[in-house]
């Protein structure tokens, strides 16, 4: 099993929009779930999503871990590493 070898990327981070997906806001269309970027705090929605804002966000930025928004979730996803990662 593959590990994540970006946890020095972590960084304390609050959310850049409290109300949902930056973009989606921004364009007025919608999103299944949220995605926190933990290394500069963007939100993005997940890939469930029609736009897929999150992925599209580690594309553009190369930062690749992601934390789920949703209430009582806490695991996020390494993109490089391609591994489900846990945080308490």
């Amino acid at each position: 099993m593959t590990a994540c070898t970006h946890f020095n990327e972590i960084k304390k981070v609050k959310p850049n929009t409290p109300q949902g997906c930056e973009e989606c806001l921004k364009t007025g269309d919608s999103w299944v779930h949220l995605r926190l970027c933990m290394e500069c705090g963007h939100v993005g929605c997940c890939d469930s999503s029609k736009n897929k804002h999150a992925t599209k966000h580690f594309h553009h930025t190369k930062h690749p871990i992601i934390k789920s928004l949703e209430r009582g979730e806490n695991w996020g996803w390494c993109y490089v590493d391609q591994v489900e990662i846990e945080f308490d």
